[in-house]
């Protein structure tokens, strides 16, 4: 088995204030055995306006916020998915994107969003994330010490086709790397982890952003850990913090084999 983690944050528009945190959360990662580390969506930046993502975005492989995690990935000598953060593509839109580094703070692996998140949430909470970010068109799946994992980000969750892609391309475990609101996430937060973990037998890992933040958003938290069958193995309700899981291939196969839904689809 391999012991993974995952961080719930409550990330501010300060980046270095955001970066700083990650010290402790890498800490407590490797003490607490992980071979990987899942960051939650804009971990390193909740700006205060839509467009102030534009002014952070840094070049892919460039930038102190990838540089940082390269080197504690270093550091500590444990992969990590660096949740998701913006890289530059244009004067008026950036990518929103989840980057695999290797224990050795390689980049690996690269996942741009591609479900956004343009969704009036209540009378006064509005999101139109495509004013700011540019769609990815490609899915990612990666080979990693732990398994083979498929990446996502956070409104990609409503969507079980791109899991189902990602399932048949061998994804073993999915990272949903989130910033849910306070509304949609009580509502559907858990019920979509567990639904998306029992349809594709597959381990889920949904770091997610909590708390009230600094542009006086609300997000859900309950960061989790699902396992194929839908059981919450591991849960951070509320606050800053790292949660552990162990991930059991075996058993993944197991279920695999006495429950064979995989094979039984018939969009393969």
């Amino acid at each position: 088995m391999s012991r993974v983690a995952i961080v719930q944050m409550n990330s501010s528009h300060n980046v270095g204030e955001n970066l700083q945190k990650l010290n402790v959360f890498f800490k407590q990662a490797q003490k607490g055995g992980a071979e990987l580390l899942v960051l939650p969506e804009n971990f390193a930046f909740m700006g205060m306006q839509a467009g102030d993502k534009l002014f952070v975005a840094e070049e892919f492989v460039e930038g102190v916020i990838q540089r940082t995690v390269s080197q504690l990935a270093k550091l500590h000598s444990i992969w990590v998915i660096a949740g998701s953060l913006f890289l530059q593509h244009s004067k008026a839109r950036v990518k929103a994107s989840s980057l695999v580094y290797n224990h050795n703070g390689e980049n690996i692996a690269r996942y741009d969003k591609i479900h956004l998140f343009d969704a009036q949430v209540s009378d006064k909470e509005l999101h139109h994330e495509s004013m700011t970010i540019a769609p990815g068109n490609k899915t990612a799946v990666v080979d990693t010490p732990v398994c083979r994992i498929g990446l996502s980000i956070c409104y990609d969750l409503r969507f079980p086709e791109l899991y189902r892609k990602l399932v048949l391309e061998g994804a073993e475990l999915f990272t949903v790397p989130s910033a849910f609101t306070a509304i949609t996430g009580a509502a559907h937060w858990e019920v979509l982890i567990r639904a998306r973990a029992i349809e594709n037998l597959c381990y889920v890992l949904a770091p997610n952003q909590g708390g009230v933040h600094t542009n006086g958003r609300s997000t859900h938290g309950h960061s989790m850990i699902v396992d194929p069958w839908g059981k919450i193995i591991n849960e951070q309700p509320e606050g800053e913090g790292v949660i552990f899981a162990d991930i059991d291939l075996q058993r993944l196969q197991q279920l695999r084999k006495e429950f064979p839904c995989n094979e039984h689809h018939i969009l393969k």
